[in-house]
């Protein structure tokens, strides 16, 4: 079964109305070092975003700040015009400071900015999903809720959704506009968010999980290591396949900047754990 088959088994209906396969693609790695600035090579970054869209990914995940800018006019050069059915989402509410450095900034003026933005380098005229990169502790969040609210409105945004927030949060925002996404750092071994995911699933919100692989919690690698040379697989790979086994509203955004990366990632979908090789996963004390 090709990769794509299998992908198009594995579904979800983001807000309803967008029909993605469940392993889509984050596009926050064709950048460069410390996601600043362009990627060492450009080339194999847009063959990366090429090789996605043939593999059966539908759903890419980007950020005005990955780069910053540098992702979002990578995918405009190497898949405008866009394929039928992509869904592309982006983020704002980050600014960069210089490498590795992630100020807050979600002031209704900001977020103006950051869309334009988005909109002319991705050469949309409206984003499927525009996601709050982060809840602003110096602004209130119905400020930053009303500019989303506003801007759907306008006809900008399709679809809205939050990152890094609490089930209060969401609470909060649905005030506002229907949230139809929630990205937190979620993995097999750092379940914190795991409330979270259990009121999206409730709620048919799709829960997408960054940083899928705690690499610093020993005893899961050992698990996880165990299962993956029974399944031959990567250690990346099966924690990958219990996200998609855990619920059914997680998508995956696995991000790379290699061809080769790729196309291991997506072969994630198509390994079949066990009940018990699930439950021993299950059984990972998360960090």
């Amino acid at each position: 079964m090709s990769n794509s088959s299998v992908l198009s088994e594995k579904t979800f209906a983001l807000g309803g109305d967008l029909i993605v396969n469940r392993v889509g693609y984050g596009a926050m790695r064709i950048t460069g070092k410390g996601i600043w600035g362009p990627p060492k090579d450009e080339a194999e970054a847009k063959r990366v975003l090429k090789r996605a869209i043939e593999l059966g990914v539908n759903f890419i995940d980007t950020a005005d700040s990955y780069g910053p800018h540098v992702s979002e006019e990578l995918i405009a050069e190497a898949l405008y015009p866009y394929p039928a059915g992509l869904v592309i989402g982006t983020k704002g509410g980050l600014m960069r400071t210089g490498p590795d450095e992630w100020p807050v900034n979600a002031n209704p003026d900001y977020l103006q900015k950051a869309l334009e933005g988005s909109l002319k380098r991705l050469k949309l005229e409206q984003i499927d999903l525009y996601q709050l990169h982060r809840i602003d502790p110096i602004v209130p969040a119905e400020r930053s809720f009303e500019f989303l609210q506003n801007a759907q409105q306008e006809g900008k945004i399709k679809h809205i959704g939050l990152s890094e927030v609490d089930v209060d949060v969401i609470k909060k925002a649905q005030d506002f506009f229907e949230v139809v996404s929630v990205q937190n750092m979620y993995s097999v071994d750092n379940r914190k968010w795991e409330h979270v995911l259990q009121y999206c699933k409730a709620h048919n919100i799709a829960f997408i999980p960054w940083f899928p692989l705690n690499a610093g919690n020993v005893a899961s690698q050992d698990k996880l290591k165990k299962i993956a040379e029974k399944h031959d697989a990567t250690v990346h790979q099966v924690a990958l396949n219990w996200l998609l086994n855990h619920s059914e509203n997680i998508l995956l955004i696995p991000g790379t900047s290699s061809v080769e990366h790729l196309e291991e990632n997506m072969r994630a979908a198509s390994i079949t754990l066990t009940e018990s090789d699930i439950q021993e996963l299950n059984s990972i004390s998360p960090q």
